[in-house]
This record gives structure tokens, C-alpha cells and sequence, in this order.
């Protein structure tokens, strides 16, 4: 792998580059669309990359549990077996440590929810609920059978070289929202021992990325970045909770940003709304998964240049002409993709309604479309200065 640096902003941390893997190139900063189970849900590889996907991100875990590391490597790795020509990552794991462990538990995601106390921190020996987390590594319960499965740094590497993306990511413990001071301090030290791990035990040409953790916590965050950094990585993921709410979010970025080798990239993981978006590019990151706009689609929201539009809503169908265009009107005027030249919003409502799903396909596709765009929209901004 190798990264370019193209321009740079004069006004903001933003930069445009270019990532070139052997599957082809990224142009950065660039939103990388989640295929847990490789796969974009919904849609064929083919029809992600027509609604501008660069590059996909796997699950690890979930690749594991099925259909096995060993299935996907006799298919010739990730690329054959899902048919997509295109760069691919794969997470390491670490973030399921949070989401089926206290994340679950607290019905919490990465950034602190309204009605849950600090004083309800997660504290050093608490353990979640359905995992065991130690130093060695991290015991989980298979959601298919109940039997436990362990995951640790040398297999989380072992599980990715089988599995054969570009580029793999150094696991990690991903700290909940809850974590106090010494609970979020004790898991950064296992994670900057999983690190090393991680780098020794990698044999394959994949590119690795490590993995910057410290929770909310400025020192920690900084302890990381400077730590992470020092580390012969190809690349860093910036992971963890982002504190009480997303105004903290870009001093967060810029706590870490300030401690990272300039010349390579930063991939933001899990972070990736479209409000989320610009603010995150100004702190220098490169590239950012998120799950919203497949997420969303399969509940039945478009976004739009007008705003989200939840197709689920009778009004779309106009049965009282609640709508002034009657629902005859695409979804966005302005949207370039298929579905948008092709259906108008009260077929789409219809579908989603009649819980048909070639809906979920055509709003994943144009939300994929959107996301994508609106991100080339920013490289433009960046490119002429205005960002």
C-alpha cells in the first residue's frame, strides 16, 4: 500500500490523497461502506460499486463465526468469494468486545446517550455480561450456538490473513462510553500490548493498521496516538467512544490528529453521518465507515438534499394529497443516481409499505449514491480551497 498526499488545506487539517492498494485506488477522504458479512446488504458488488463505493470494510468476527476463515481462503479470499474487484479492510474484531459487551448491556453506542448516569462508569474487574475480557485476549458467546469463542491479537491476524483484504486492522479492546478513568487506563495498556502482538505475528503483504483507544480522556488519548504512532503501522484507526456528544467529537480527532506521522493515513472508525462528515475531514481524517445509509435504508429512510425522508410514512403514497407533487417526484431533484432517474417516492413508499424488498434495495443504493457524492463534493471543497 502506499499514500499519497495530494493537497493540502490551508484553512482546516483536510487533505486529499490517494490510497493505492493492489486492488486499485482510493481517492481520499473517502466514506467506506460497511459489508459485515461480505456483503453490501441488499445489494450485489456490482451494484455497490455503480453507487461509487472506493472500498468496503468486513467483519472479522462475523466472518468467522460464518461461514469460517477457512471457507473464504479456500475461495481464494475475500475478493473472489464476494466478487469485488475493489480494495477491501477488515475490522479486527475489537469493536465487538464493545457492541456485544457493554454495549449491549448499556444500550449504549460510541457516543454517551441521554438518560445514562456517569455514575453508572464501568470500573476496573467489571466484566460484561455475555463476555470475559483478559489480557490474553477476549472470550465471546456464539450468538449461533452458545459455545464460547476465544479471539485474541495473534488470531485476529491469522483470522485476516485468511480472509485476505487489503488492509487488516490491529485488535484492540473498543471502550464504552462508561468507562472510567482507570478502566479506560487498564485497557489501553492491553491494547498497546495486543498491538505489538499484532505486528509481530502479521506475515502476510497486507497493510495493517493499529488501533488509538484512551476513551474521552485527553492524556490517554494523546498517551495512545504518541504510542501507536511510534509503532511500524501502515496506518492508524482511530476507534473508542467520543464522549457526552458530538461537539466534543472534533477535539477528540484533534487530541489524536496532532500525535500521528502526517505521511500516512487515518481511518475513523464507526463515525460517518452526513453531519458528521466535514467536521471530521477538517481534524485530517482520510477515511470513515458507518453503517447509517444501508442501516437507514433497510428501516425505510432516504437521505436527500431536503433532509431524511422516511418512505414508511402514508403521506408518500398521497392518498389525500398530502403532498403538493402528488408523490410523482423522484427522491432527490438533484441526485444523479438510477433510482432517483427511475421511481418516483409513492412507488418506493408502496414497496416499503408492502414490506417488498426491492425498496430496501432501491434506498440503499441511492443512500449509498448520496454518501458517496456528498463526500466527492467535499475532496472538491478541499481541492479549491474552500475547505
Amino acid at each position: 500500500m502506499e499514500f499519497k498526499i495530494l493537497k493540502k488545506s490551508k484553512v482546516s487539517r483536510a487533505r486529499v490523497g490517494i490510497l493505492e492498494t493492489s486492488h486499485g485506488q482510493v481517492e481520499t477522504p473517502a466514506f467506506v461502506p460497511v459489508a459485515t458479512q461480505a456483503v453490501v446488504k441488499t445489494l450485489t458488488s456490482e451494484e455497490a460499486k455503480q453507487a461509487g463505493c472506493q472500498i468496503l470494510i468486513a467483519n472479522t468476527f462475523h466472518l468467522h463465526l460464518k461461514p469460517g476463515e477457512g471457507i473464504i481462503k479456500k475461495a481464494k479470499g475475500l475478493h473472489s468469494f464476494m466478487n469485488w474487484s475493489k480494495p477491501l479492510m477488515t475490522d479486527s474484531g475489537g469493536f465487538q468486545v464493545f457492541s456485544l459487551g457493554f454495549g449491549r448491556d448499556f444500550k449504549v453506542g460510541k457516543i454517551m446517550k441521554a438518560g445514562l448516569l456517569r455514575s453508572d462508569e464501568v470500573r476496573p474487574g467489571q466484566q460484561p455480561k455475555l463476555l470475559k475480557i483478559t489480557d490474553q485476549g477476549v472470550f465471546f458467546t456464539s450468538s449461533l450456538d452458545g459455545q464460547k469463542i476465544f479471539l485474541g491479537p495473534k488470531d485476529s491476524i491469522k483470522i485476516q490473513q485468511d480472509l485476505g483484504a487489503d488492509i487488516i486492522f490491529a485488535f484492540d479492546e473498543c471502550t464504552p462510553p462508561l468507562a472510567d478513568y482507570e478502566y479506560t487506563k487498564k485497557s489501553l495498556a492491553r491494547t498497546h500490548q495486543w498491538a505489538k502482538i499484532c505486528l509481530k505475528t502479521k506475515k502476510s503483504q497486507q497493510s495493517l493498521f493499529g488501533i488509538v483507544q484512551g476513551g474521552r480522556f485527553k492524556d490517554l488519548r494523546q498517551e495512545s496516538a504518541e504510542f501507536i504512532g511510534s509503532l511500524d503501522f501502515d496506518g492508524f484507526g482511530i476507534g473508542g467512544e467520543f464522549g457526552d456528544n458530538k461537539k466534543t467529537m472534533a477535539n477528540m480527532l484533534k487530541w489524536v490528529v496532532d500525535e500521528l506521522p502526517e505521511q500516512k493515513p487515518r481511518h475513523l472508525l464507526g463515525i460517518g453521518y452526513l453531519e458528521d462528515m466535514e467536521k471530521i475531514i477538517k481534524q485530517g481524517v482520510d477515511l470513515f465507515d458507518c453503517v447509517a445509509p444501508t442501516h437507514l435504508a433497510r428501516r425505510g429512510v432516504a437521505f436527500t438534499s431536503q433532509g431524511r425522508l422516511d418512505l414508511g410514512q402514508s403521506k408518500f403514497l398521497n392518498p389525500l394529497r398530502q403532498l403538493a407533487d402528488g408523490g410523482q417526484e423522484p427522491l432527490d431533484k438533484k441526485c444523479a443516481c438510477f433510482v432517483c432517474q427511475n421511481y418516483k417516492k409513492n412507488y418506493i413508499s408502496h414497496l416499503i409499505r408492502a414490506n417488498e424488498i426491492t425498496g430496501l434495495k432501491l434506498l440503499t443504493f441511492h443512500n449509498l449514491h448520496y454518501f458517496n457524492s456528498f463526500v466527492a463534493g467535499i475532496r472538491e471543497k478541499i481541492k479549491k480551497g474552500k475547505m
